[in-house]
């Protein structure tokens, strides 16, 4: 016979496992209210919505009137807005966050590293309004008297491209929404993007040194493999909070409920039409279930976004 071995618990070790298996309820408990959280934040606003679905059916999504008049509402102009914005701001904001990061990260001396650092977390923690303000009394004017005007003679004439930037400069409208929304992502962005660059083993990067690699070919070949997944994340945040910002875009998008051709005519977004139009609207009206209805196809959206961020982070088989 072979012989066997008997734990044996002590009292320490049962007063462990049960603060253990506390432990383990509590965890559980908190995500099971995530879920049930957003199970519920989903189901009132389809809920609330769904009086306009019925009213509209499918044409909703695309019908771009907006008449609370007659009762004809569409989500088709602030859909539009918020996914044009979004991209717009994006594609502004992702090469400067990449940029500021790749400076602190690989090029600045550590003395100009913290306070920059620190700049960067400041404008994360200003207000929206603030924003906003900023680009109705700043970048506006600006835009009006100086950029429209340039690139309309710069831009304005080339075949196909150019109707984006024809039209009235009057400086507020899809673009400069847009270029307010970078401004405000470019923190978020950059500094994810900056921790997890940091977190790369100093081995790998000094290998690739070692082998005469450039600054740039192990921020290619090294730091940006390895952060791949944290890099998409940080970019999805600051898409988030692109897609749901309200009140810098209220400031400065124009607030029509049309869809132009030119990036200089004034837009709307479903957060900006949510906050100008829900004040004004009454308990079981058809347009405050338009409302929530445009709040739950904001939901969708974002539903929609992260699943694609999943897919781009899918592991690649050979």
């Amino acid at each position: 016979m072979s012989d066997a071995v008997i734990p044996i618990r002590s009292a320490g070790a049962r007063t462990g496992s049960f603060g253990d298996r506390l432990f383990g309820a509590l965890a559980r408990g908190a995500g099971v209210l995530v879920l049930v959280l957003l199970g519920a934040i989903i189901v009132s606003l389809f809920i609330g919505g769904l009086p306009s679905f019925r009213a509209f059916g499918l044409p909703f999504l695309t019908e771009t009137d907006w008449d609370p008049v007659h009762a004809v509402f569409g989500a088709g102009v602030p859909v539009f807005g918020t996914l044009v914005t979004s991209a717009l701001a994006l594609l502004m904001a992702v090469p400067l966050a990449f940029g500021i990061a790749f400076y602190l990260t690989e090029i600045a001396p550590d003395w100009f590293r913290r306070p920059v650092g620190i700049a960067i977390e400041l404008l994360a923690a200003v207000p929206s309004i603030i924003y906003g303000m900023w680009g109705f009394f700043v970048i506006v004017p600006v835009m009006s008297e100086y950029v429209e005007p340039f690139l309309t003679d710069w831009l304005g004439d080339v075949p196909y491209f150019g109707i984006l930037f024809q039209g009235a400069p009057f400086g507020t409208g899809i673009l400069t929404a847009a270029l307010v929304l970078a401004v405000m992502i470019i923190p978020f962005i950059a500094a994810t993007m900056r921790d997890v660059f940091m977190t790369v083993p100093p081995v790998f990067k000094e290998s690739a040194y070692g082998v005469g690699c450039t600054t740039w070919e192990v921020m290619r070949s090294i730091v940006i493999p390895y952060t791949r997944t944290s890099v998409v994340g940080g970019i999805m945040l600051g898409l988030g909070r692109a897609l749901g910002e309200t009140m810098a875009v209220t400031f400065v998008i124009g607030n029509t409920n049309r869809i132009t051709s030119s990036l200089f005519g004034p837009g709307n977004t479903i957060a900006s039409i949510v906050a100008l139009e829900f004040p004004e609207s009454q308990a079981g009206s058809l347009k405050l279930a338009s409302l929530l209805a445009l709040g739950f196809i904001l939901f969708v959206i974002s539903f929609i976004v992260l699943a694609i961020s999943r897919l781009l982070l899918r592991p690649r088989t050979a």
